[in-house]
């Protein structure tokens, strides 16, 4: 596979454990989420309220 394709991903999960931090929520939990689903877990913390 196309070395670019985890980078992104890669980086989209660190993004993400950014915004979860920002919404009170646990980093690494939706890191590792983040790793499994990607855009899918981006969607539900975007719609996710904070604590």
């Amino acid at each position: 596979m196309n070395e670019g394709y985890f980078v992104g991903w890669g980086t989209l999960a660190l993004i993400n454990a950014v915004l979860a931090q920002g919404k009170n929520r646990s980093g690494f939990n939706w890191f590792l989420l983040s790793l499994l689903l990607g855009p899918v877990a981006t969607f539900f913390l975007a719609l996710s309220d904070k604590r």
